[in-house]
């Protein structure tokens, strides 16, 4: 009697040790535009918001509408080209700036108000595969070499942040710029702010 109960309660140890080594995490899936703040550091609700912001003022801006009539009229109806430069990181934290330069790209791109051109590893990339048809491709296929659509405006931007502290309160406070600029003249053409990101964090107390 005394070995069965043994063989029975050893029986259960191991089937819960089991259970609990085999328990994986839980995972919830959630709206796509649900905020989730979970430290208060830069997060993907907030390039969303600030990507939006900078988008809406970009494509209602008169002088950029200007611009591109212009330039339209006096290239037989050709949209200007636009080429995304570098969109920095100036913050205390990492944040991944190609967020908001892909989202304006993408949005600019499909109002149909302007042209995008290739930059940076892409243009690096599509350029060797130029050279590589040289050798290697009909003459009749090949890509012609110095055929490029050169770049009219150049979009670059930046991310900086405030951090305040004061006891176990943190205040964070996030400003991004954003500009297109005349490669030929480097005039600015339209320079927009979103600074409506802040965060105050307040950790809990040590307890004594």
């Amino acid at each position: 009697m005394k070995k069965s109960l043994v063989i029975t309660v050893v029986s259960i140890l191991a089937i819960a040790i089991f259970s609990a080594c085999a328990t994986g995490p839980t995972v919830t899936r959630v709206d796509t535009d649900a905020a989730i703040d979970l430290t208060g550091r830069w997060n993907d609700t907030d390039a969303r918001l600030v990507s939006t912001s900078l988008i809406t003022d970009s494509l209602n801006s008169p002088r950029l509408a200007q611009f591109i009539q212009q330039y339209s009229t006096q290239n037989n109806g050709r949209l200007p080209a636009a080429l995304v430069g570098s969109f920095r990181n100036e913050s205390s934290e990492h944040i991944d700036t190609a967020i908001i330069s892909r989202a304006m790209e993408l949005a600019i791109f499909n109002s149909g108000k302007m042209d995008f051109v290739a930059g940076g590893a892409t243009r690096v990339e599509l350029r060797a595969e130029r050279q590589d048809m040289q050798m290697f491709a009909s003459e009749e296929t090949a890509a012609a070499l110095a055929n490029e659509t050169g770049a009219t405006l150049l979009l670059t931007g930046s991310i900086n942040s405030i951090v305040e502290r004061s006891g176990n309160t943190t205040v964070r406070s996030y400003f991004v710029n954003a500009e297109m600029t005349n490669l030929e003249t480097n005039a600015r053409i339209w320079m927009g702010e979103n600074s409506e990101i802040r965060k105050v964090i307040t950790q809990p107390r040590a307890r004594r």
